[in-house]
C-alpha cells in the first residue's frame, strides 16, 4: 500500500463489501419468498411453443418432400398473422390452429402434436444440471452445511 492509494481503499473496500452484503440480503429475500406455480409456467410455455416449434414444422415438412424455402415462407406468413394476433389485439397463439388449417401442411398435419411435445426442447439440460450439481454445487455447499442449516431470515433495515 502507498500513500497515494490508501484513502481510496480505506473507502472503497468497505463501500464494497458493503455492497455485497446487501444484494445478498436483497437476493435472499427474493428467492425466499419464490413461489412457483407450474401450470402458469405450462401456460407460457403453451403459449409461445408454436413459434419455437415452426423450425421442426419446415424439417418434418422436407422429410415429406417440401421445398424448404417455399415451405419456410408459408410458416413465415402464418407466423406473423399468429404474432399479430398475440401481440396486436391480445389474443392467444392461434398458429398451430393456422397450420392445421392450410393445405400445403396436410402432409404432417397427424405429426404436429409430436412436434409440439416441450420435452423435445429441452436436449440434455435436465441431465446437464443434475451432473453439475452432483459434481460441483453439492461439494462446494458442504463445508457450510451447518451454517445453511441454521439460516435465519434476512432483515433490511433502511
Amino acid at each position: 500500500r502507498t500513500l497515494d492509494d490508501s484513502a481510496n481503499r480505506r473507502i472503497s473496500i468497505p463501500e464494497a463489501c458493503l455492497t455485497a452484503d446487501i444484494v445478498l440480503t436483497t437476493l435472499q429475500n427474493v428467492v425466499d419468498g419464490l413461489v412457483v406455480y407450474p401450470k402458469v409456467i405450462e401456460r407460457r410455455i403453451r403459449s409461445e411453443l408454436p413459434f419455437m416449434a415452426t423450425e421442426n414444422i419446415i424439417m418434418a415438412m422436407v422429410k415429406k418432400g417440401g421445398d424448404r424455402q417455399e415451405c419456410h415462407e408459408e410458416i413465415r406468413v402464418l407466423s406473423h398473422q399468429a404474432a399479430a394476433v398475440v401481440k396486436q389485439e391480445g389474443g392467444e397463439n392461434d398458429l398451430i390452429e393456422r397450420v392445421k388449417n392450410t393445405d400445403y401442411f396436410a402432409p404432417i398435419k397427424d405429426e404436429l402434436d409430436a412436434l409440439l411435445d416441450p420435452s423435445t426442447f429441452i436436449g440434455r439440460a435436465p441431465e446437464q444440471v443434475d451432473g453439475f450439481v452432483e459434481k460441483h454445487v453439492k461439494p462446494a455447499l458442504a463445508p457450510y452445511a451447518a451454517v445453511i442449516a441454521a439460516k435465519k431470515p434476512a432483515e433490511l433495515s433502511v
